[in-house]
């Protein structure tokens, strides 16, 4: 069975894999410090009845280092191997100036979109940053574009003025607020669909050249489930779980297990 890890800045989400399926997945938020502690309370509430005897190896992908070091620490403890997603580990060509420098979760959400669904195709990840990402005809990386995301919008209007609240995240049912939350909440999520719909837009029109099929857009991340998703243009899958499926998919392709 392996353990997938996927450390985002504001969560830490953990499944159970096994035979290419997602069995359970555990979540908890990122905080900035972190121990290999940490790491077994979430593999501990996954394995429920199970037990870590059943532990292959554990892959992980992580863009908060002291996290990405207690993962590193958990595995050595419990004497698991360890395969860490990054440029160096994931077999894709980026088509960029500098490689390593293309963050891992990025890179990795690429390559899961390319095995599972074919190439050209573009990764809308809605998380703490929106990014949305392009995989060329030939299967390369080729770049893409990153965002404020949404919820980060919201925290970010509040805490930069002076009298506007922060408010909890809803689908407005209008456009035309009628009073300040309401106005709030129209501006960011219909201003984030514009921003992910004009992103995806342009992306697709340089990705492919005029009158050529367009490219697959799939959506994942944290908010890959809110209802307003169902606003985006143009959407072909919507899968929560493409991280850890990359993750999966990475650990079988590499064939052997690689701890950076």
């Amino acid at each position: 069975m392996l353990v997938a890890i996927d450390v985002g800045n504001s969560e830490v989400k953990l499944a159970l894999v096994r035979d290419g399926r997602v069995l359970a997945v555990r979540r908890a938020p990122t905080r900035a410090r972190a121990a290999s502690y940490d790491v077994e309370g979430l593999l501990v509430a996954a394995l429920e009845n199970a037990s870590s005897s059943t532990i292959d190896a554990i892959a992980m992908v992580s863009v908060v280092p002291r996290w990405g070091e207690a993962v590193t620490e958990f595995a050595a403890r419990i004497g698991r191997p360890l395969l860490v997603a990054d440029a160096g580990t994931i077999p894709m060509s980026v088509r960029l100036p500098q490689p390593g420098a293309v963050g891992a979760d990025r890179l990795l959400d690429a390559f899961a979109a390319l095995r599972l669904h074919g190439a050209p195709v573009i990764v809308v990840d809605l998380g703490t940053a929106t990014t949305v990402d392009a995989v060329a005809a030939d299967g390369a990386f080729v770049g893409g574009a990153i965002a404020p995301g949404l919820s980060l919008g919201l925290v970010a209007l509040s805490s930069g003025t002076a009298r506007l609240p922060h408010v909890s995240l809803a689908t407005p049912g209008r456009a035309i607020g009628r009073d300040t939350d309401e106005a709030i909440r129209s501006g960011a999520v219909f201003g984030h669909v514009g921003v992910v719909r004009e992103l995806t837009t342009r992306i697709a029109g340089e990705l492919v050249p005029p009158g050529a099929p367009r490219p697959t857009v799939v959506v994942t991340g944290g908010l890959s489930a809110a209802p307003w998703v169902e606003l985006l243009d143009d959407v072909d899958i919507i899968d929560p779980q493409l991280t850890l499926k990359g993750l999966s998919l990475l650990h079988a392709e590499v064939g052997v297990v690689v701890a950076s």
